[in-house]
C-alpha cells in the first residue's frame, strides 16, 4: 500500500465528524491493505510509531526539504526506513539520522511530509482510533464487531487480530481464546464526576479503593508465574516479591487482575513515582526490592483452575477471587444497594482519600469483564485538581493543527514573582480555543525560533491535572501528571496565578 493513501485517510478521518463516516473510511482502507501492511497501518493511523521513540526531534524535522512530486513510498518502506533510523547508535549516529531523515522527507510528497512530521512529533496521536479500527475491520471483512473486539482483548493486540482477519476471514477469530500465560488487555474505567453520579448510573455496586500504583495481570500455571503490565509488557523478573505472593496462593492455575503499589512503614502509599521507578528497575532487582518493596493488591479474577470467568457477573468473579486470595491482598471495598445508599459510598471515598489513595472505582455487580475497553460498568471517581497557571510559550502545531499554536508551556509563580515551568499540554483544547489562543499568543509573542513561540507571561489558563511527580526536566523539580486545559481565565492577572509553594503544599508526599 502506498504511504500516500495512509496519509490521505488519516487526514479524512480527522476531518470527518460522523463516527459512521470514520468507520467507512477505515473499512475501505483495510479492504485495500495487505495483511502484512496492518502491523504498520494501525498504529500509524493512531499516531504511534511501531518502533517507539527513534531519536528524531524537531531539530531534524525543522529542515526545509522540497517534497517529491509524485508518491512512491510504500507503508512498509517507510516503516523500514524509520527502523533503520532508530537502530543508529554511537559515534556518528546523529549525522546518520540527519541524512536518513532528509532522504525520507525528500522521497515524500507534501501531504506525506505533513503526516510524517505529525507522526514523529506525537501531534497525530488519537487513542480513540483503535476502537474505530475494530469497527472498520469488521466492516471490511464481514465479521461481527463484538467478535472482533473479543478477539482483540484475548490476543492483546489489534494488529495480530487484523492480520489474521485480513488473511483468513472471520473464521480466524475462533482461534483467539483466553489462555493462562498469554495476557489480555485490561478492562478500564470511565470517569464520573461524583460517587452519587456513579451509583446513580450503576445501581447495586461495589465501591473499591482506586490505588495509584501500576496495573498488573498475574498468570500462574503450576510453578510458572508471569506478570504483565496494562500494556502487556512482561515484568516478571523485576518483581520477585509478587511472584512469591502468587506462588503462595491456593490455586495452581489462574489469571488475576490487580495493582502493585509501594507502601511506607505506616501502610500509606508512597508516591507514584517511587512505585513506577521500582517497577521500571531492571538492574540489581534485589537491591531495588529491598529499598522499595511493592505489594500486590488484587481486585478481579479472569480465570481460575482453567475456567474462563470473563463472561460471569462481577459478583461471581469476586467470589472466586475471595476464595483464592486472602483479604490483605484484596482491594478494600464496600457494597452499596443503589442510589439510596450513596452516603455509605461517600463515606468510603473520604476514608480512601484519608488513607492516601487517589479515589474509588465503582463497579456494577452484574457486569462481565470487558477486557480492553472502557466499559460503562466501571466508573472511576477522584478529586480533580486544578491550578491557574501562566502560559510561557507555545509550540507550533502539525497535522490537523498546522498553522495553530498548540502545545502550551505552563508556568507557576515563584516566591520572587517570576515564573517557573511545570510542564506542557495540548490536551483539552477545542478548535475554537486553538484559534483564539493562536491569535492571542501571537500578540504576546517576544521570540519565535520557528517551532517554539515565547510569549509575555500575561495569559492565565486553568489547568486540570491528576497528580504531581518529581521531574529533573523542569526547573521546579516537579511536573503535572495528565495536565489538560479547562478554560482561559482572562479575568485573572498573572500575579494571581498559583505558586509553586501552593502546589507543593497540596501534594505533601512529593518533593523536588
Amino acid at each position: 500500500m502506498l504511504f500516500a493513501r495512509l496519509a490521505q485517510v488519516s487526514r479524512e478521518v480527522a476531518a470527518a465528524s460522523a463516527r459512521s463516516r470514520k468507520i467507512a473510511l477505515l473499512g475501505e482502507l483495510f479492504r485495500d491493505a495487505d495483511a502484512d501492511d496492518v502491523p504498520v497501518v494501525i498504529p500509524q493511523l493512531a499516531g504511534r510509531l511501531p518502533q517507539g521513540r527513534i531519536g528524531i526531534g524537531w531539530k531534524l524535522l525543522g529542515q526545509r526539504i522540497p517534497p517529491a512530486a509524485e508518491p512512491t513510498l510504500t507503508v512498509r518502506e517507510v516503516d523500514a526506513r524509520l527502523s533503520a533510523i532508530g537502530a543508529l547508535t554511537g559515534t556518528g549516529s546523529q549525522a546518520g539520522r540527519t541524512r536518513l531523515v532528509g532522504e525520507l522527507l525528500a522521497a515524500a510528497t507534501e501531504d506525506e511530509q505533513r503526516f510524517l512530521t505529525g507522526l514523529l512529533t506525537g501531534e497525530l496521536r488519537q487513542g480513540a482510533l483503535d476502537a474505530l479500527a475494530v469497527e472498520g475491520l469488521a466492516e471490511a471483512t464481514g465479521a461481527a464487531p463484538a467478535q472482533v473486539r473479543r478477539a482483540v482483548m484475548l490476543a492483546g493486540s489489534l494488529q495480530t487480530v487484523a492480520r489474521a482477519l485480513l488473511a483468513q476471514g472471520p473464521a480466524a477469530l475462533a482461534d483467539f481464546r483466553l489462555t493462562v500465560g498469554r495476557p489480555v488487555l485490561p478492562m478500564l474505567a470511565h470517569p464520573a464526576s461524583s460517587v452519587a453520579e456513579a451509583v446513580g448510573k450503576l445501581g447495586a455496586c461495589a465501591v473499591e479503593e482506586k490505588l495509584d500504583g501500576i496495573r498488573v495481570q498475574v498468570h500462574r500455571d503450576g510453578d510458572g508465574i508471569r506478570i504483565h503490565t496494562r500494556t502487556l509488557d512482561d515484568i516478571t523478573d523485576r518483581l520477585p516479591e509478587i511472584s512469591a505472593a502468587a506462588r503462595g496462593l491456593a490455586g495452581e492455575r489462574f489469571i488475576l487482575d490487580g495493582e502493585v503499589i509501594a507502601l511506607d512503614e505506616n501502610g500509606r502509599p508512597r508516591s507514584f513515582q517511587e512505585t513506577a521507578g521500582r517497577v521500571g528497575s531492571r538492574l540489581d532487582v534485589a537491591t531495588a526490592a529491598a529499598a522499595v518493596p511493592v505489594s500486590p493488591v488484587f481486585f478481579d479474577a479472569l480465570s481460575v483452575d482453567g475456567r474462563d470467568l470473563l463472561d460471569l457477573p462481577f459478583t461471581e468473579r469476586h467470589r472466586e477471587l475471595a476464595r483464592l486470595v486472602p483479604e490483605p491482598m484484596r482491594v478494600r471495598r464496600t457494597l452499596v444497594e443503589g442510589p439510596g445508599d450513596t452516603a455509605a459510598a461517600e463515606d468510603f471515598l473520604r476514608e480512601t482519600l484519608d488513607r492516601g489513595h487517589e479515589g474509588v472505582v465503582v463497579k456494577a455487580l452484574d457486569a462481565p469483564y470487558s477486557a480492553g475497553r472502557r466499559g460503562a460498568s466501571w466508573l472511576k471517581v477522584k478529586p480533580v485538581h486544578t491550578l491557574d497557571l501562566v502560559v510561557l510559550a507555545a509550540e507550533r502545531g502539525h497535522g490537523r493543527r498546522t498553522g495553530k499554536l498548540s502545545n502550551l508551556h505552563l508556568g507557576a509563580r515563584t516566591a520572587d514573582g517570576s515564573f517557573v515551568m511545570l510542564g506542557k499540554t495540548f490536551k483539552g483544547l477545542t478548535d475554537a480555543m486553538l484559534a483564539w489562543q493562536t491569535e492571542r499568543l501571537t500578540e504576546l509573542a517576544v521570540e519565535d525560533d520557528g517551532w517554539v513561540v515565547t510569549v509575555r507571561p500575561e495569559l492565565v489558563v486553568e489547568i486540570a491535572y491528576d497528580g504531581l511527580q518529581r521531574s529533573s526536566r523542569y526547573p521546579a523539580g516537579v511536573t503535572l501528571r495528565f495536565a489538560r486545559v479547562v478554560r482561559y481565565r482572562e479575568d485573572k492577572r498573572p500575579e494571581e496565578a498559583d505558586t509553586v509553594d501552593t502546589l507543593l503544599a497540596a501534594h505533601p508526599g512529593v518533593r523536588p
